[in-house]
């Protein structure tokens, strides 16, 4: 059988631990044998960002912007114990948080939904999307150690050089301050991204903020929100049969557990980080979500939405066998290949990544899967046969072909 030739390469972010392991399997397995790989590759492995002092993540989006279309391996944001672990620089930045900034974009993480695998929430019958503001908050904090009694204030110079000052806190005694902060830039693309990829999807839109309590920086979003959809989405909204709804945070957390699901929920930067764990680990597994970052320039990162499965990888490094859930990394490869067919005029390419997709989700459907969702699902156990991570790779395989 003959490849599928690629016209534009993909930019590839290597990763760390078992889904770097992960990472080569899926692509020496599952793509390169069917298509012609053409990638632009880099190493974003924590060892090769200290090398780089991080040089190769800047480097790895700004090559996403040139190429349109990237996927990316699950990193490390490395803590003290990694900086003492890895003999680290220093504790370096989060990738997808300097990947996020520099591309502008928002997330949208949706579950992969497979029979046998149901929602811990009962009446959830359709995916759950979650779109996350991929700019500031607390990703873009300063934060200081009171040592003790003094005062804190927020200041704010402007370009002439005047002060508007407010108080944080008079201190009586040790404590902490932190400072964050966004953009009506960002938040405006953040608002767009969302409006279109409801438009595109053809589902409702729920946002929700605290603007009850954070009277100026939670309502600029809804003020924000608000005035770009009457001026510019209102009526495609209307014509489209979709609604978009804000509501209070909490309350949106409350409706969302006793709704079917199949909506697109915005959320902030933090909340988005918290709820997208939630709803992916409630629909059956966190190696179970997509996630995509969506510039406003129409620029698309692809990547699983869970991190590097640290534990499973020292068991690999004991020579110990794994049931590590590839899913979410096939998924994010097929993301990126389904769209670089799309830009690059491929229907071959594409239907690929359908297949893919099918041959996946249809060996989890025969019984054959990982260990986690064996735990967890609904088809008779006699028909059940738990994979380790290459086996069940393999058998993805054995369907693809």
């Amino acid at each position: 059988m003959s490849k599928i030739m690629m016209k534009t390469p993909l930019v590839e972010m290597d990763g760390d631990e078992m889904t770097r392991i992960l990472w080569e399997m899926i692509k020496d397995k599952l793509l390169m044998p069917f298509v012609s790989l053409q990638t632009e590759y880099y190493d974003l492995g924590l060892k090769k960002r200290d090398e780089t002092d991080d040089q190769i993540t800047i480097d790895s989006a700004e090559a996403t912007k040139r190429l349109g279309v990237a996927v990316k391996c699950a990193t490390i944001t490395p803590n003290a114990d990694r900086v003492r672990e890895y003999g680290l620089k220093e504790m370096w930045k989060s990738p997808n948080g300097t990947i996020r900034a520099i591309l502008d974009g928002t997330v949208f993480r949706t579950p992969i939904t497979v029979k046998g695998i149901e929602p811990c929430v009962r009446n959830w019958e359709k995916p759950i999307t979650l779109a996350r503001h991929a700019y500031g908050d607390v990703y873009k904090n300063v934060e200081l150690r009171v040592p003790g009694a003094g005062k804190a204030e927020l200041v704010y110079t402007d370009a002439a050089g005047n002060e508007t000052r407010k108080l944080i806190q008079t201190f009586t005694g040790p404590g902490v301050v932190q400072g964050v902060h966004n953009l009506d830039a960002s938040i405006e693309s953040f608002a767009r991204a969302c409006f279109q990829f409801a438009l595109d999807e053809k589902k409702e839109l729920w946002f929700g903020t605290k603007d009850t309590i954070s009277k100026t920086y939670d309502a600029r979003f809804r003020e924000i929100f608000d005035g770009i959809y009457e001026k510019e989405y209102k009526e495609r909204f209307q014509n489209a049969g979709i609604t978009y709804f804000y509501t209070l945070i909490d309350d949106a957390v409350a409706r969302i557990m006793k709704s079917k699901g199949g909506m697109i929920w915005a959320c902030k930067n933090y909340d988005g980080d918290v709820m997208s764990d939630m709803v992916s680990s409630a629909f059956g597994s966190l190696a179970m979500m997509t996630s995509v970052l969506v510039s406003p320039s129409g620029v698309y990162e692809y990547e699983a939405a869970h991190g590097t499965v640290q534990r499973h990888y020292y068991k690999h490094l004991k020579g110990e066998e794994t049931s590590t859930n590839p899913v979410a990394t096939i998924f994010a490869w097929s993301g990126a290949l389904r769209k670089r067919g799309e830009l690059d005029a491929l229907p071959e390419l594409q239907k690929f990544a359908d297949r893919l997709e099918a041959a996946t989700l249809g060996t989890i459907e025969s019984g054959v899967m990982t260990k986690d969702l064996a735990l967890i699902t609904t088809l008779p156990k006699e028909s059940v046969t738990v994979k380790n991570t290459g086996d069940f790779i393999d058998a993805i395989a054995a369907r693809l072909s």
